[in-house]
């Protein structure tokens, strides 16, 4: 099965930033300390989520992701795009419940190579305040105008009706340009 691999995509720059959201350059600066994040959680886990208690990690013969570069690209391209699961296996050269396994190890290591780079998310306006270097007040200025505007309208329900054809001819009702076709009652 064909799949997408960073040897492929490395010599197409605008595919390659498509795909992460990453220059090659910018990529280049996280494969370390995410290759050492997934080697130290590895180290202590097994790709089931079980602890490891026997042998050590190594890249098995069929391994879909069998570089650092390839599991950094295989994560960076699921949290851009939130495929679906079995979409991502398929990109990645494996089934769904390979690509869950993958994206349930790697997702907590890039997470931890971001906290290492000091490039992680900020989650408290306390956080967002001292990386931007101003005061909590000056960075609410910042915050409370993206969360007003990301509340989402409530809309009472309305009330359904007893058959599915109705609610058809109820949708159809609603829709301004099919009037001509369904006139009101």
């Amino acid at each position: 099965m064909a799949h997408v691999q960073f040897a492929d995509l490395r010599s197409r720059s605008t595919e390659f930033l498509d795909f992460t959201s990453l220059t090659l350059d910018e990529f280049q600066q996280l494969v370390p300390p995410f290759e050492a994040a997934f080697q130290a959680h590895m180290a202590a886990w097994r790709l089931d989520g079980q602890p490891r208690t026997a042998r050590q990690f190594a890249v098995y013969k069929n391994c879909p992701l069998p570089t650092p570069e390839d599991r950094l690209l295989c994560i960076l391209a699921y949290v851009k795009t939130y495929s679906l699961q079995v979409v991502q296996g398929r990109l990645f050269g494996m089934g769904q419940s390979k690509a869950n396994q993958w994206i349930h190890v790697l997702l907590p290591v890039l997470l931890t190579a971001l906290r290492t780079l000091g490039d992680a998310p900020a989650r408290s306006l306390r956080a967002l305040a001292q990386r931007l270097g101003v005061t909590e007040a000056e960075a609410a200025t910042v915050v409370a105008p993206l969360q007003e505007a990301a509340a989402p309208e409530v809309v009472a329900p309305a009330a359904r009706p007893d058959s599915p054809l109705l609610c058809e001819f109820a949708r159809k009702k609603e829709n301004p340009s099919l009037t001509a076709v369904y006139p009101p009652a």
